[in-house]
Formats: structure tokens, C-alpha cells, sequence
């Protein structure tokens, strides 16, 4: 049961959601299904992020429905029944009566009478929410249960005659999250931040790629995330210019810088840290001057995160440090608007500089409205990330810049005044690495 995130503010969400939703109306949303691994061993579960979102319940085989102005109470859940035997092996069930009393739901049925209770609900009903496309076998449920009106139609039976997406309207409240949403992505940034430093600490030694992995993986569970957010990219030397590289195995080489973007997740909610170090605690010179260049423009990027900028303003605010580095650098020509212009920068900087931060590492909402950015506001939480990448093979620029990776990521949710920095407790500055990896 969710610890962090009160059951009222399960409750709240639902009841917002409601309020968005058609006289009429009414929403369906399943719960994640249980995926094979391999055989008969199943990958460990993870509740559907917009299931989650609005139950807070985190067992598979589960539909929760929504349907305003429903005399009995708007907020139904069908999931699996207690059974003693079963919880003997695989671990206690909540059981409809459970919801109820534990989750604040309305109402819960047990998940194998759906088929009977379901199309009752649906019928009459003008417009059905769900989540089109996302699970074709759930699909075809939803199908199933409206064929069945359909076939009573010459008895007066009404089927919806609208089939509309649920996740425009549920996913723009996602994107603003809540003073206990922050605190949970804080939390989890802490602990990121913290592997991080253990991981910095760790490089010293050598070893290899999942040496430093296991330091992030230890760090996390010491502290209650049992997974990550997504796969740890643990990138030493020219690995560094792969951006999403994962193999973890290469030698950790003295010489060489090493990009470690990782971060865990912690009842549900995304951190995501990267920073980019010398496994031998002392950046060479070129190190340093690329290094410089990625740091300067995130703190660019944070600047420019605040309400009174829309989403693209802190990728512009990088892009243009970027842009002005790689020219001093001797490692594009031109001016930074012919350079900007003509996307000269690209095999350098391939990326953009952020993502929304949430359930989602790459977390839902919009980037654009009408066309236009986003305009930024006050709850929207967001990465900054940077980078700069000289491929190995890149035979156009200086042998000495070839196979350096660095990218510098920080996790910031946007205030009334600006931004809060939420992971500043792994150092980022030349000075503060060198001095953790030295002590």
C-alpha cells in the first residue's frame, strides 16, 4: 500500500478527473497485465502509471471505473478476490471489500464478474473514455462488452455513441503534481544523488562498468526503491558518446571520463541524475574544457526555467552556451546564429534538453498547445540535461576531442518564482567531484 501519497489524494484525483469527464459519460482504465519473463517466471509487477495514479492499488488482474453521477458512488474497482490457497504462494490480496475500506473506492466487485456487471454499466451511457490503443487485448474486451449491448438494441438497449481517449484529459493532471508528488520525486532524488556519490567514490578502484551499477542498485534498495526508474546507463570512454547505452561491461580505463545517467524510482515516481566524471579523479584538459562548456549551459537552462517562459526556453538557453563553447573550442566556425541556423551543432549535441519528470521517467503532458510551447508553470516537474558528444570516429575535429561523452542532468520542478533544484546533493562543479573522489 502506497505510503507516501495519502489515500485522499487518490480520492481527489478521481474526483477531478470526474469533473472533466461528459454528462454522461463514463471511463474505463486497467489495471497493468502480469508480463512472462521467461517460462513460467514472471518479470517482478509494476501498476499501469495512469491505473496508479488514480487507485494507488498495485495488483494486476483490476478495472477501475469511473461514472459520474452513478447513484451508488462514481469510483468502482473489479479486482482478483481473497483466496487463502493462492496467498499461501504468491502473497495477500486486498479483495474487493478491501478496496473499499483501505483504497476509498466506492464500490468493488470481484474481477471475475466483470462480463455480467460491466455492460450494465456501460449501457445508457452517451460517451466511454478508455485508453484506445494501449493494450489490444483490452481493446478487444472493451469491444466484447459493447457488442453485447449492441445485440439487445431492438430491446432498448443503448450503446455509447462515443468511443473518446482518456489520456489528453487524465495526463494534463498528471503533469501537475502536488506538494506530495514533489516530495516523493525530492525523495527519490535524494537517494539517487546519494548512489551517485557512491558511485563517484567506487570509480577510483577500476573494476568495470557494473562495478559502479551495483553501487547505484545497493544504494537504491539500502533505502527502500527496489527498481530503478530505467535501465542504469553506466558509459565509460567513447561508451559515454552512446546515449543509450546499457551492455554496463566494459573496464573502466584511468583516462577515461565515465556517464553514469541512473536513477531510481520510489513508489512509482521517476528520478533520473546524470553526471559524467574521470574514473582516475582528474579531468585531463580537454575534459575540463568540454566539461565547462555542458555545465555552463545547463546552469543556463535552469535560469530559464520559470513561469514566465515557455518549455523550449531553457533547450534555447542551452543550445546557445553549446553552440558558443563548441566555436571558442575550435570545434565548429561561424557565429552561434549561423551555427544554430544551419543545426552545425548536431553531431555534437543530437538531443533535446529535458523532459517532462513524473510517474513516467519521460513522464506525459504536452510539449505543445495550438502549436506554440507550453508555457511553463508552477508543479510541472522537468529534467535539464545537456550534453556534448565527440564521436571516437568523428575525423573532422582534433584527435584529442575524439571519445568524449559528457552530459550533466538535474531533476527541477517549476515554482511561482522559478525552479527548485531537486538533486543538488551530487556535486556537479570540477572542483566538488574532484575533491569526492579524492576523499
Amino acid at each position: 500500500m502506497n505510503q507516501l501519497i495519502p489515500i485522499k489524494e487518490f480520492s481527489e484525483r478521481r474526483r477531478r478527473l470526474v469533473e472533466h469527464m461528459a454528462p454522461g459519460s463514463i471511463a474505463i482504465v486497467p489495471a497493468a497485465p502480469e508480463r512472462t519473463r521467461n517460462r513460467d517466471v514472471l518479470h517482478p509487477f509494476r501498476q499501469d502509471s495512469d491505473f496508479q495514479y488514480l487507485t494507488g492499488f498495485g495488483e494486476p488482474e483490476a478495472v477501475l471505473v469511473l461514472i459520474p453521477g452513478r447513484e451508488h458512488g462514481e469510483s468502482v474497482l473489479f479486482c482478483k478476490e481473497r483466496n487463502p490457497e493462492k496467498e499461501l504462494w504468491d502473497g495477500f490480496l486486498v479483495g474487493p471489500d478491501g478496496a473499499i475500506e483501505q483504497y476509498g473506492l466506492d464500490d468493488a466487485f470481484p474481477i471475475g464478474d466483470i462480463d455480467d456487471i460491466l455492460p450494465g454499466m456501460i449501457e445508457g451511457r452517451s460517451r466511454l473514455y478508455y485508453p484506445l490503443g494501449k493494450d489490444h487485448a483490452f481493446d478487444a474486451q472493451i469491444m466484447d462488452w459493447v457488442n453485447v449491448i449492441r445485440s439487445k438494441v431492438r430491446s432498448g438497449a443503448q450503446p455509447p455513441g462515443e468511443f473518446v481517449a482518456l489520456e489528453h484529459m487524465l495526463h494534463d493532471l498528471r503533469l501537475f503534481k502536488s506538494a506530495n508528488e514533489i516530495k516523493v520525486i525530492a525523495k527519490a532524488g535524494e537517494i539517487s544523488a546519494e548512489a551517485h556519490c557512491r558511485a563517484m567514490k567506487r570509480a577510483r578502484k577500476g573494476g568495470f562498468e557494473y562495478n559502479l551499477e551495483a553501487e547505484l542498485i545497493h544504494t537504491f534498495m539500502e533505502h527502500g526503491a527496489r527498481s530503478t526508474a530505467y535501465p542504469s546507463i553506466v558509459g565509460s570512454g567513447t561508451n559515454g558518446c552512446i546515449l543509450h547505452y546499457i551492455e554496463n561491461s566494459a573496464p573502466l580505463t584511468k583516462g577515461d571520463l565515465v556517464l553514469i545517467d541512473a536513477g531510481c524510482e520510489l513508489e512509482c515516481y521517476a528520478s533520473d541524475i546524470t553526471r559524467t566524471f574521470p574514473i582516475s579523479g582528474k579531468f585531463s584538459p580537454e575534459q575540463r574544457a568540454l566539461y565547462e562548456v555542458v555545465l555552463a549551459a545547463q546552469y543556463a537552462a535552469i535560469d530559464a526555467v520559470h513561469p514566465d517562459n515557455h518549455w523550449n526556453k531553457p533547450h534555447e538557453a542551452a543550445l546557445h552556451v553549446l553552440v558558443q563553447g563548441l566555436i571558442e573550442l575550435g570545434l565548429l566556425k561561424g557565429t552561434v546564429e549561423e551555427a544554430i541556423e544551419e543545426e552545425a551543432y548536431k553531431p555534437f549535441f543530437m538531443h533535446r534538453t529535458g523532459h517532462w519528470l513524473g510517474m513516467d521517467v519521460h513522464d506525459v503532458g504536452d510539449y505543445k498547445i495550438g502549436g506554440a510551447w507550453r508555457q511553463l508553470e508552477p508543479g510541472m516537474a522537468l529534467t535539464v540535461e545537456p550534453g556534448l558528444y565527440i564521436a571516437p570516429d568523428n575525423i573532422h575535429v582534433d584527435e584529442k576531442w575524439r571519445g568524449i561523452g559528457i552530459r550533466i542532468e538535474d531533476d527541477v520542478v517549476v515554482t511561482k518564482e522559478g525552479c527548485r533544484v531537486l538533486t543538488n546533493a551530487v556535486p556537479k562543479t570540477i572542483d566538488e567531484i574532484e575533491a569526492l573522489m579524492a576523499g
